[in-house]
């Protein structure tokens, strides 16, 4: 499971979007934030990867479960094919199916629960690290802030993704900006160990 796609995050101030055409763009004060690992990385990220991890967890063990179970049901009916009536074998069959269907349907109801369990989890913290790079950006006149995802390429010196990590918990940093209204603890997730939920 991967974090939801973000929109791309810029911090521009009037100043980038009033400069005269020809102005000299060197003059122009930019910086990068890689805002998904930001958003992970603060106190209440790594807190929701917990319970995200926690979540998705329970839900692979009852899903491999049901798996193992299924596969077992398989065998036995490979196995009585030769000495069960047709009549018997077919409704041994049709109940197998059934089961793997709605072994797949559940499959699908726990990613979902996960994703909306994700986003309710992250959004709060992606909307604190926004807030903490515009603030960022007001302070040092940053005139452009691109989220680091969005460019080939951009300079070590010019990330400012541990900063934004720091301000988003509420850390004065870099002349003591002060902690970000309510910035209570609530963490972005990376994915869960495994992947994702095994298909049956």
């Amino acid at each position: 499971m991967r974090i939801l796609a973000r929109p791309l995050v810029t911090a521009a101030l009037a100043a980038a979007l009033s400069l005269p055409g020809g102005a000299a763009a060197a003059e122009v004060k930019v910086a990068v934030v890689d805002v998904q690992r930001a958003v992970m990385q603060t106190e209440d990220g790594l807190r929701a990867q917990a319970t995200l991890k926690k979540l998705f967890d329970s839900r692979q063990q009852e899903l491999n479960k049901r798996q193992v179970d299924l596969q077992k049901q398989k065998e036995d009916i490979d196995k009585q094919a030769k000495v069960l009536s047709q009549q018997s074998l077919q409704k041994k069959v049709e109940d197998w199916q059934k089961q793997m269907v709605e072994l797949q349907s559940t499959f699908v109801e726990y990613n979902k629960e996960l994703e909306k369990k994700q986003k309710e989890l992250t959004d709060p913290i992606f909307e604190r690290v926004l807030g903490a790079i515009k603030r960022i950006a007001g302070q040092d006149s940053y005139d452009l802030i691109v989220d680091r995802a969005t460019v080939a390429f951009s300079r070590s010196d010019l990330d400012l993704t541990d900063r934004v990590i720091q301000v988003a918990n509420g850390t004065p940093v870099g002349g003591g900006l002060p902690a970000a209204p309510g910035s209570g603890h609530a963490t972005p997730p990376k994915a869960p160990a495994g992947g994702g939920a095994a298909k049956p």
